[in-house]
């Protein structure tokens, strides 16, 4: 297990709220930090794309190292890039505690996987909405969690494919029967409507964008009204 530990994976002290930078205010970045941080968020989600394997483009190891000194809060960084390999060590020595490479981005997902355990910090497969998550069954003893995108991957905003929910039970069947502590995340159109459904289903961390930086409240009161949203349904879920 990587220097975030195993129960921050486990799910035992509850849904984890990710606060993604897609849709902060860039120009004042350093600010939009201090206010999720101070707002409950527990970790940052940041979302490298090369315009590549997305269509479009977005940070990379610099701004993940300003982000860093910016904020004591552990660092999400999602890869959707080709070729991850060759980008794992910029992007630790940056900073990031956790690394999400997807599936069908990395020819040799198993030595991508090892290789980032190897670095010291929490390796992570990530799956597209039409990816089926029998891709990832064989590699589940290798990751500390799985990335479950409810939107194709690219831009912010976009809304909620609920016809993944059926992959996130499955995982979670898969995780729990081998006893692995293995968080399942879920990134896109989550905001307190569409969460209750992804924690239902197992999700253990979720990725909220514009729900918090966008939010007319605020980000403390937007990651407030998500939590309260996702303990309502953990609640519901673990009544059953």
């Amino acid at each position: 297990m990587s220097r975030l530990g195993r129960d921050f994976f486990t799910g035992s002290s509850g849904v984890r709220i990710a606060a993604s930078i897609l849709a902060a205010d860039l120009s004042r970045l350093g600010e939009e930090l201090k206010a999720v941080e101070e707002g409950g968020a527990d970790l940052i989600h940041i979302d490298v794309m090369d315009g590549r394997f997305v269509p479009n483009l977005t940070f990379g190891p610099v701004v993940v190292e300003a982000i860093r000194r910016s904020t004591r809060l552990p660092l999400d960084v999602h890869l959707m890039i080709v070729e991850p390999e060759r980008h794992l060590e910029s992007f630790v020595r940056a900073g990031a505690d956790m690394i999400s490479v997807h599936v069908e981005a990395s020819l040799h997902l198993h030595r991508t996987l090892r290789a980032i355990r190897a670095l010291g910090v929490s390796p992570c497969v990530a799956l597209n909405p039409a990816t089926p998550p029998q891709m990832v069954e064989w590699v589940l003893e290798e990751v500390d969690g799985v990335l479950v995108m409810t939107v194709n991957p690219g831009f912010s905003g976009q809304e909620f494919i609920p016809q993944v929910l059926p992959k996130i039970r499955w995982l979670q069947e898969q995780i729990a029967s081998r006893g692995l502590p293995v968080a399942i995340e879920v990134d896109g159109g989550l905001n307190d409507s569409t969460i209750p459904a992804v924690v239902e289903a197992g999700a253990t961390i979720v990725v909220a964008a514009s729900a918090i930086f966008g939010s007319p409240h605020g980000p403390a009161r937007a990651i407030s009204r998500l939590r309260e949203a996702a303990l309502m349904a953990a609640r519901k879920e673990g009544g059953r």
